[in-house]
């Protein structure tokens, strides 16, 4: 069943992503642009291989320290001073991957000190340390939801009173271990990605990305008003065929939205059983409402792209141009007549649904909404 989606709304009191292109707002200025971060890579970084569409924001190979590192402390500079890890400004650290590229790095080259930070619990350690945070942290990671279960996670403990302010932050950089296991499944190939376009053969592509939001009680600007959580626990890597965890998710926070004009940020990360059938189940709750992936020019942020791609929405509904960038690789055909392929304006929306799909058939929404 899915958690209830008719939660009190949380503010955003601060939220931004690091990308190939930069921060929030020079994201999502490069995506109105129709610009893409995507150029073939070779699939194991220095050790070779075939080509595959990778969006870096450095050499893929890992260091040390970990070439996280450094993308992590240029975005959590944007954070707002407090006494985070306290008992009630606690910290959620969200990722699929954390430190996993290091423990393949050692396996090649025998060198310990990347163990030090190959596991999350290390590579959370490492950043606790490294920023100053106390001692309350949690750390989430499951599959390409985690951002989604760490900000339903950080409102849930504000609803119940547990906290003043919580920290949720998202982190997935990719590496060689990362993307061969993809490749291996023939999903990240040496095509680019076409979101949601109706084609032969589908591909991702793989892209690093980081975010942050501080969520609280307070009244904001921004809110997110509602979560919606389901897990089909149907196989290791798909869907049922018949959409249906889909469909029960988008009913979930179709009713959380009521009567609200919203637009649509998808999972869409080119796939094609995948893409048809989150764009039917949206499109049969929100027909009127245009769906957008970010993915063909970004690339798939793994676990972090819920928050990396909240951060891109909330920097395009502040941004001078006042629009939402579009399917930014998509083509037509496209799976239904909702899929949005070109910017357009966010004038009259009051509100957006934000989504994110994972193996095995777990599925999660989030309504984002503004005064």
């Amino acid at each position: 069943m899915p958690a209830p989606a008719d939660q009190l709304p949380v503010g955003l009191a601060a939220c931004d992503c690091l990308t190939p292109f930069g921060d929030a707002p020079a994201s999502a200025a490069a995506l109105l642009a129709g610009r893409c971060a995507l150029a073939l890579t070779p699939v194991l970084g220095r050790a070779g291989g075939d080509l595959v569409p990778l969006a870096l924001t450095g050499p893929m190979d890992e260091t040390l320290p970990p070439r996280w590192l450094p993308g992590l402390r240029r975005l959590a500079a944007g954070i707002p001073p407090e006494q985070w890890g306290a008992a009630r400004t606690p910290v959620i650290v969200t990722s699929s991957n954390f430190g996993v590229g290091s423990v393949y790095a050692f396996t090649r080259d025998a060198d310990v000190r990347h163990l030090a930070h190959g596991t999350p619990f290390a590579a959370v350690e490492r950043l606790r340390r490294e920023f100053g945070w106390g001692e309350q942290v949690w750390i989430f990671s499951h599959a390409c939801v985690t951002a989604h279960l760490g900000l339903a996670h950080a409102a849930r403990l504000l609803h119940a009173g547990l906290a003043d302010r919580v920290l949720v932050i998202a982190f997935d950089f990719v590496s060689p271990f990362v993307a061969g296991g993809f490749h291996s499944l023939k999903i990240l190939n040496g095509a680019m990605p076409a979101p949601y376009a109706r084609r032969e053969t589908g591909s991702i592509g793989l892209g690093d990305g980081a975010a942050f939001a501080v969520l609280t009680r307070e009244p904001t600007p921004f809110q997110l008003r509602a979560h919606a959580l389901h897990n089909e626990m149907f196989h290791f890597t798909s869907n049922q065929p018949d959409g249906a965890g889909f469909a029960v998710v988008a009913a979930a926070i179709a009713a959380a939205a009521g009567g609200r004009r919203v637009w649509v940020k998808g999972h869409g990360t080119g796939t094609l059983d995948a893409g048809r059938l989150e764009a039917v189940a949206l499109a049969a709750q929100f027909p009127a409402a245009p769906l957008v992936s970010w993915k063909g020019s970004l690339g798939h942020t793994l676990g972090s792209c819920g928050l990396v791609e909240l951060a891109i929405a909330l920097a395009a509904l502040r941004g001078p141009a006042g629009k939402i960038p579009g399917t930014v690789g998509g083509a037509a055909p496209s799976f239904t007549n909702t899929i949005a392929l070109e910017p357009f304006a966010h004038a009259g929306y009051d509100g957006a649904i934000l989504t994110s799909n994972a193996f095995g058939g777990a599925h999660a929404a989030m309504l984002l909404t503004h005064d």
